[in-house]
């Protein structure tokens, strides 16, 4: 196995390029499915989620070409086979965007139930609830799989019980070739949902209304070829961030569009961070004391819930008690038992975290719980005195293309190191 090896207490500076998003690039990968010729996609992160994502195109029969490691081109049209192998589905949650991209292809999905990251039950009602609203029918098979089969797709009225981005996908792709007019009411915001819009319309979908709680969707018979460019991945960009004001360090982050991060920066600006703010890039920096605040994590454009262990990495080093409340996912704080071995004083209670601020981290032994919690280790081990190892990396590298070289660049001493399995840590 490898882990990340970590020398804190360097301050971080210099420029960063931010990746594509994760978000936006797992739900129009499986978007492709449904168009008639090639799609080029370029800014594609290249992290882990995407080539599983890439893996289970190929297991369908897509022709893939990459052209460099961010430029892929995906031909659909010898599509045949309408299975997603469980050995990969398992892998990511954002496998089950093949049920409605399959679906609206095809007729028919048979899909296992998704894996990804454990922080608590996420079932996916929501989305069966759209599929049969289009006339869909849902049966269980063996071995976790779902079958899901429609004669033809008809437009109908969707009303999310809850804001999902999850379910608010899936609605889409399954009504982009439906017959007639979908409205999907009660619809998530994030600015992935607004990127899968406007990759289908740019193949010649009729999307209206994405980024607000209404979108509506008038079927079309044929999506064309396409070539479209992922937006910027704003957790990625949020994480640098947290990174420069933990480190207390200056540095400039490009490639990422500042409206999509105006919640981040308002929490950051409150703890006493400076953020500059120019077209395309942000320069964050801090010298003084962080200061004590309340977060609480929401839909967008609340506080994104996939920035929550990173803030809460400055809350413990913050002057004061400040309060984290996560309003979305159940058991989203399995990874502060890492951070209390680094001296991190924090009680949980249901959704509540409350810190205590202390003066400083110190480096141990630590393990990625999930993506986030992972990348909160690292922030923690850049700010800690002496050295941080980190086991189980490979959820963060669920989410993030070069970590170690752009943090390396950026003056962080961070390596990855090869351990042997008979010296993995049994402590952890």
């Amino acid at each position: 196995m490898e882990k990340f090896q970590i020398c804190g207490g360097k301050r971080l500076s210099g420029e960063v390029e931010i990746s594509g998003a994760k978000n936006a690039a797992v739900a129009i990968l499986p978007a492709t499915v449904l168009v008639d010729g090639v799609c080029r996609l370029e800014n594609i992160p290249n992290i882990s989620d995407v080539s599983t994502t890439l893996k289970i195109l190929k297991s369908l029969g897509s022709q893939i070409r990459y052209i460099n490691k961010n430029t892929v081109e995906i031909d659909n049209s010898s599509l045949r086979i309408h299975t997603v192998p469980h050995d990969l589905a398992r892998h990511m949650r954002a496998s089950y965007y093949f049920i409605g991209a399959l679906l609206g292809r095809f007729g028919i999905a048979r899909v296992s139930m998704p894996g990804g990251c454990n922080f608590g039950v996420r079932p996916i009602d929501q989305h069966l609830k759209a599929f049969t609203s289009l006339g869909a029918s849902v049966s269980p098979m063996e071995s976790g799989m779902i079958e899901v089969v429609a004669n033809r797709l008809v437009g109908n009225s969707i009303y999310l019980d809850i804001v999902s981005v999850g379910a608010t996908v899936n609605a889409i792709l399954a009504a982009v070739k439906s017959r007639g007019l979908t409205i999907i009411e009660n619809a998530a915001k994030e600015p992935h949902i607004v990127d899968l819009a406007n990759f289908l319309n740019s193949a010649g979908a009729d999307i209206r209304g994405a980024g607000t709680d209404v979108i509506k969707v008038c079927g079309v018979d044929l999506l064309h070829a396409t070539t479209y460019s992922i937006i910027p991945d704003q957790i990625e960009a949020g994480t640098y961030m947290a990174a420069a004001a933990a480190t207390g360090g200056d540095i400039i982050i490009h490639n990422v569009i500042p409206k999509h991060l105006e919640s981040v920066t308002a929490k950051m600006q409150e703890m006493g961070v400076v953020i500059e703010e120019y077209d395309d890039s942000l320069r964050v920096y801090r010298s003084g004391q962080l200061i004590h605040c309340n977060v609480k994590t929401m839909p967008h454009p609340g506080f994104p819930t996939d920035m929550q262990p990173q803030i809460s990495v400055l809350l413990s080093m913050a002057d004061g008690a400040s309060i984290l409340t996560e309003s979305v996912w159940d058991n989203r704080f399995r990874y502060v038992d890492e951070l209390r071995r680094m001296g991190v004083q924090v009680q949980v209670d249901g959704k509540v975290a409350v810190f205590q601020g202390i003066d400083f981290l110190t480096g141990a032994p630590v393990k990625a719980t999930d993506l986030r919690g992972g990348i909160a280790m690292v922030i923690a081990g850049l700010a800690a005195r002496g050295v941080t190892d980190i086991e189980e990396i490979h959820h963060i590298e669920r989410g993030y293309e070069d970590i170690v070289d752009k943090l390396a660049n950026l003056g962080a001493d961070i390596r990855r190191i090869v351990v042997p399995n008979n010296l993995v840590s049994h402590a952890l």
